[in-house]
């Protein structure tokens, strides 16, 4: 089993930065590939990056690329998503997922709002 609990979202104007922090417990945090998602009013849930288990590999959405950074501190338990230039289309409320590498099992995180506006 695994908690997840985000935190860092807010109200930011445009052009501004947050940074997302996902804490995890409960199981060692290497075991799982991380991966943060949004979902805005009446859209889909959307992957926006993902990264590897000791952090070596991280892929982003094409929406993010050049914006937005995940890493993770594995000494720490913790992912997190630095996002700059930020703009209205990403308002949405981020959600962390942590996939077990073994067993392809997934828990989410309850969720943090980003609101972009001015």
């Amino acid at each position: 089993q695994v908690q997840l609990v985000e935190s860092g979202g807010g109200l930011v104007q445009p052009g501004g930065s947050l940074r997302l922090s996902c804490a995890a417990s409960g199981s060692t945090f290497s075991r799982y590939a991380m991966n943060w998602y949004r979902q805005a009013v009446e859209k889909e849930r959307e992957l926006v990056a993902s990264i590897s288990g000791f952090g070596s590999s991280a892929t982003y959405a094409d929406s993010v690329k050049g914006r937005f950074t995940i890493s993770r501190d594995n000494a720490r338990n913790t992912v997190y998503l630095q996002m700059n230039n930020l703009q209205p289309e990403d308002t949405a409320v981020y959600y962390c997922e942590a996939v077990s590498r073994y067993t392809s099992t997934t828990y989410w995180g309850q969720g943090t709002q980003v609101t972009v506006s001015s």
